[in-house]
């Protein structure tokens, strides 16, 4: 499992997707999210702006990366 380290004390989904690689843009997030292809903490998620705190893990396109503090 990759993993992502943030400054924050969150990251909103469709910004972790593109810190960690997983889409190439903000737009292309939206889409994949909107299209419920993305998953947080094993549940299907449809808000772009969802915060991910420390220890969330999101997957996407059979990737699971995890959010560390």
């Amino acid at each position: 499992m990759d993993t992502i380290k943030i400054k924050d004390e969150f990251i909103k989904l469709g910004q972790a997707l593109k810190l960690a690689g997983l889409v190439d843009s903000g737009v292309e997030a939206k889409i994949v999210i909107l299209d419920g292809k993305v998953k947080v903490n094993g549940e299907t998620e449809y808000q772009r702006g969802k915060k991910l705190h420390n220890n969330d893990i999101f997957e996407y396109n059979g990737k699971a990366v995890k959010v560390l503090a």
